[in-house]
């Protein structure tokens, strides 16, 4: 497989750059589109060559480069493994690929801020459509991933390879640098609403529940009355959903228990209370409509909640309890309260940051931060209304630097033994061209590859 430079695909992401962006204008008008390859029984289209380059710049900010040659190349690549793959019975169960598909609305959530966003900026008319597409993208990415996996099962290195392959890179002069990182950890405490505010709240819900038994709007009762931010547009109507759709598990317990045109009792999840209208069930799927109220959070109670965490901060400098202690016996946050609080970075799975590419937001707490230092107090609301405050310390910390065989050997080991699993795709790949069919389109015949794509000299 070709080497693109180290700030390499990885960093962006693989399951975006080599599918993902293949679903953009899919709902659009079909149209002629020149056809740049065949692989098998795969085609890569000019225009699948364009929008991934596009992505790649997009999602390296510019810092990889890449030509429609280049591009093409590793186009051809996954469709020869996506061939392949089909050929050797590799298999993936319906559940992986939709839990594949489900992580990347979420990521695309992060990315866009809204489902609404999300399908503007891909062309889509709704959720199912766009879910639709998403899990064949995804099946396709799953069939190529096991596949390399088959391929480099028994690749491995030893320690020796590791420094050989540290000493070729030093002799270059091609010793990767490797950016800032950061490791962060949190206490979180919500500022909750009083007893007697969410009962007015619940007796709220139970008054618009009984008007419209009696002949009320549903559609009006939410708009005047519901937070959904979303209500002005759809006075909340939520579509169709599917014991698959990617929302909150107590909502979708009460709306799949509702019989058409029930209305449900009021009920609390993480974004405040809800009562939900079945409005008609569709096979497998449930259209639904729903008011959601947030309880008020006063003045008071913000300021208590800070008032309680600088105490813990406080304890925390002064050897009064650990940091492990604290997040155990007074975190509120469910994702980190069971590890110790560190926070994992929602793009890589992992704990490390890099500050080149971290939420601004969240850079300016931290970034003057040493080793085992506090950040201040400060308050944070999620999109769905939760208010609450936090305390991040900073776990571990490392500034840019050259790599080093010592102290980044895990790193070093890490891209020694991906590029002996790229050569072995690479040997893989060139007996594999040559027995499989593979069709370039004219434009593309003028490109200089690196395996024997065109088969030549045969």
């Amino acid at each position: 497989m070709m080497q693109l430079k180290t700030m390499n695909l990885k960093n962006i992401s693989l399951s975006i750059v080599f599918g993902l962006l293949s679903i953009s204008g899919i709902a659009q008008e079909n149209k002629i589109d020149g056809v740049a390859v065949v692989v098998g029984k795969n085609i890569v289209l000019d225009s699948d060559i364009d929008k991934f380059k596009l992505e790649i710049k997009e999602r390296s900010e510019g810092k990889v480069t890449i030509s429609d040659c280049e591009m093409l190349e590793e186009l051809m690549q996954q469709k020869l493994l996506a061939h392949h793959a089909v050929i050797d019975s590799v298999t993936v169960s319906q559940a992986e690929v939709d839990g594949k598909v489900n992580q990347t609305i979420q990521f695309f959530e992060r990315e866009y801020g809204s489902k609404d966003k999300i399908l503007e900026v891909y062309g889509f008319n709704d959720m199912e459509d766009l879910k639709k597409e998403l899990f064949k993208v995804q099946k396709e990415n799953l069939l190529i991933e096991r596949e390399q996996q088959k391929i480099t099962e028994s690749v491995d290195v030893t320690p020796e390879e590791v420094r050989l392959y540290f000493n070729g890179l030093k002799e270059k002069n091609e010793l990767p640098e490797f950016p800032a990182e950061v490791e962060l950890a949190q206490i979180v405490m919500h500022a909750e609403s009083t007893k007697e505010e969410n009962e007015n709240v619940v007796a709220k819900l139970n008054k618009i529940k009984e008007e419209v038994e009696g002949g009320a709007s549903f559609k009006l009762k939410a708009i005047i009355n519901s937070d959904d931010p979303s209500v002005a547009q759809n006075g909340g109507f939520l579509g169709p959903i599917t014991k698959d759709t990617p929302f909150i598990k107590e909502f979708k317990e009460v709306a799949f228990s509702l019989d058409e045109g029930q209305i449900s009792e009021p009920f609390k999840t993480d974004f405040g209370y809800h009562i939900i209208l079945l409005n008609k069930i569709k096979g497998q799927a449930r259209e639904v409509s729903h008011v959601l109220i947030q309880p008020e959070i006063t003045d008071e109670k913000l300021k208590e909640t800070k008032e309680e965490l600088e105490n813990l901060k406080k304890d925390l400098i002064d050897g009064k309890i650990t940091f492990n202690e604290a997040v155990k016996k007074h975190s509120e946050d469910k994702d980190t309260k069971n590890n110790g609080g560190i926070i994992v970075n929602p793009y890589t799975g992992e704990s490390a940051f890099d500050l080149t590419r971290m939420d601004p937001a969240l850079y300016g707490r931290i970034n003057e931060l040493q080793k085992g230092e506090y950040s201040d107090v400060f308050y944070d609301e999620t999109r769905g209304g939760e208010k609450m405050y936090k305390l991040i310390i900073m776990r571990n910390r490392t500034n840019t630097h050259t790599a080093d065989l010592v102290s980044d050997y895990v790193r070093i080991q890490q891209l020694a033994l991906a590029k002996k699993k790229e050569e072995t795709v690479a040997k893989w790949s060139k007996e594999k061209i040559q027995e499989t069919y593979i069709k370039l389109g004219d434009d593309h015949k003028k490109c200089s590859f690196k395996a024997n794509w065109k088969k030549e000299n045969q």
